[in-house]
């Protein structure tokens, strides 16, 4: 049985690397400032971001995030990261792990958030338009905890 916390430093990110993606092994590898719980961050030269999940629980985020972000992606008015592919278990890491273009900008908890979107009636930011849920998984509990529009629906 894996260890349920492996050590996730900047030797095994450059093994997986180098093993897998081989076109990359000429870029530096280091630790992001703020690398996360659910997920440890390294930079990958100056352009990408690799994310390993730091326990089983977390690892099953990845899958979801490279079916998901790239459908969210364009239905949303700032950037977020995309994946640009998978990495596999390897050297001694047990899960799957994934490539992003890296997004210069602040840490969101430590960024000020000086223009907060204005909400709709519905609480929804105005300009959000419904995401194509086909192929994803139905809410999950008792539908009586759910607001009535949103019970309905699903």
């Amino acid at each position: 049985m894996p260890d349920p916390k492996p050590t996730i430093d900047t030797d095994l990110v450059r093994r997986l690397v180098n093993a897998q993606f081989p076109q990359w092994r000429h870029l530096p590898v280091s630790p992001v400032t703020f690398g996360g719980w659910d997920n440890r961050t390294f930079h990958l030269g100056n352009d990408m971001t690799l994310r390993l999940p730091s326990a089983a629980p977390y690892a099953l985020q990845v899958e979801k995030e490279h079916r998901w972000l790239p459908r969210l992606a364009p239905l949303l008015p700032l950037p977020i990261p995309v994946p640009l592919t998978m990495g596999e278990p390897g050297e001694g890491y047990p899960w799957h792990w994934s490539v992003y273009r890296w997004i210069d900008g602040e840490t969101a908890k430590t960024a000020e958030i000086a223009d907060r979107p204005r909400r709709g009636r519905s609480g929804q930011v105005p300009h959000c338009a419904p995401a194509d849920r086909s192929g994803g998984r139905a809410a999950r509990g008792p539908a009586q905890f759910l607001p009535r529009r949103i019970a309905e629906r699903v």
